[in-house]
């Protein structure tokens, strides 16, 4: 390392004098490598990436059945045909999303906050928060969703509503605030006893300590795990097509059973991919910023 110094032209003692760094030629070799290995593997997975697709073309395209399966279900008219209703139907999966999300946040919150209530006062509280934790993980999603959009209007109920939808998106809610719940039971108790303890001998009370303390450390580091279940209830919206409600799932339905054409399913599905990856993405970007952020002893 090669250190040089220069004079600021004001002032010609020691406060004007300024090092500059000047890198190394053996660092400069270096950073030149690694350059050159960057662009080397980029170019290398280029190149397998491509020749893999067009593999994986070939062999489909030469299928027996490929004719028959191209005219099904991909169909460019069809598609085109199945497009618009699909959006339309799609803006009511983002509703059902955005609100049961919501729901989902705050129910599993209190259930995972009743299940780690101390003291033997809270045990019936504890209980129960238990007991629909473990009912509605074990349940399947689909079963719960027949259960309600078809049983609660069977009961006929004086003031319940028998609307799809909102029978679809009280289903959704029920199980994943069971998920969402366990997430934030394992945020909780991931935070050492002796946060709880330090906040008490300042004056907290539980309450407090709770508020300020140990929740903001444990949703802090239950993000990924919540963002990985809210790209799972995106795609689950589609499910509530099965009472009837007319989303993206549904609209393609429609047409692909009057038409006997299974291509408005293709469409759907892409839109839903479409949805979802930006998500994904997200969630990834989230997950190793906080892994960075561990790996550097930064917020945990």
């Amino acid at each position: 390392m090669t250190v040089t110094k220069a004079e600021s032209g004001e002032d010609s003692g020691e406060d004007g004098m300024r090092d500059t760094y000047v890198p190394s030629q053996r660092r400069l070799d270096r950073e030149r490598h690694k350059r050159v290995r960057a662009r080397r593997a980029t170019a290398i997975a280029a190149l397998s990436t491509l020749v893999t697709a067009v593999v994986l073309y070939l062999v489909v395209v030469s299928a027996p059945g490929w004719e028959r399966t191209k005219e099904t279900f991909f169909d460019g008219q069809y598609a085109r045909e199945a497009l618009p209703k699909v959006l339309d139907g799609l803006w009511l999966n983002i509703r059902l999303l955005l609100i049961c999300g919501v729901l989902v946040l705050v129910l599993g919150m209190l259930i995972a906050i009743a299940r780690t209530l101390p003291g033997p006062v809270f045990f019936p509280l504890r209980a129960l928060a238990a007991a629909y934790t473990d009912f509605f993980r074990g349940l399947p999603l689909i079963i719960n969703l027949m259960i309600v959009v078809f049983g609660v209007p069977a009961l006929r109920l004086q003031g319940v509503t028998v609307d799809p939808v909102l029978l679809g998106g009280t289903a959704l809610t029920l199980t994943y605030s069971a998920y969402v719940a366990e997430v934030f039971r394992a945020g909780i108790e991931s935070v050492h006893p002796s946060q709880r303890a330090a906040a008490r001998s300042l004056g907290l009370t539980n309450r407090q300590a709770l508020r300020h303390v140990v929740l903001p450390q444990a949703v802090r580091r239950q993000v990924p795990p919540l963002l990985n279940d809210l790209v799972s209830l995106q795609k689950d919206t589609g499910l509530v097509s099965i009472g009837g409600a007319i989303d993206a799932v549904r609209a393609s339905d429609i047409i692909a059973q009057r038409s006997l054409n299974y291509t408005p399913y293709i469409v759907a599905g892409l839109v839903f991919v479409a949805l979802t990856i930006p998500m994904t993405r997200f969630t990834d970007w989230v997950t190793a910023r906080m892994d960075r952020q561990r790996a550097q002893g930064g917020a945990i």
